[in-house]
């Protein structure tokens, strides 16, 4: 979990800055919604993006959550651990249909 927590931390801070920097492009290019949306449908390379994204997302703050809860709860154990990765691994579907509505919708 530790190795886990650090890697999807890495890539969440740059994939962070690669999102905040597009939408500034984007908005400063005048593109409007209709015309955002019309570019990314198709979009592949950007989808897998945000699907990584998403997945790390849910599964960082899951083990957040995670630590946070055995820490000042108690609650700690495999059974506790798997439930956690279950609220991640569901966090991190919830980005990915988002990302699928955008790009193949």
């Amino acid at each position: 979990m530790w190795a886990v927590q650090r890697i999807t931390a890495a890539f969440l801070g740059l994939a962070v800055i690669v999102h905040l920097v597009t939408i500034m492009l984007a908005i400063r290019g005048g593109l409007s919604a209709a015309e955002i949306l019309a570019r990314t449908r198709g979009a592949e390379l950007w989808f897998g993006f945000y699907v990584l994204f998403a997945l790390c997302a849910g599964l960082h703050g899951a083990i957040g959550l995670r630590n946070i809860a055995g820490e000042w709860l108690g609650l700690r154990g495999r059974t506790v651990d798997a439930l956690w990765m279950g609220v991640g691994l569901a966090t991190a579907a919830f980005g990915i249909r988002a990302a699928w509505g955008l790009y193949h919708a």
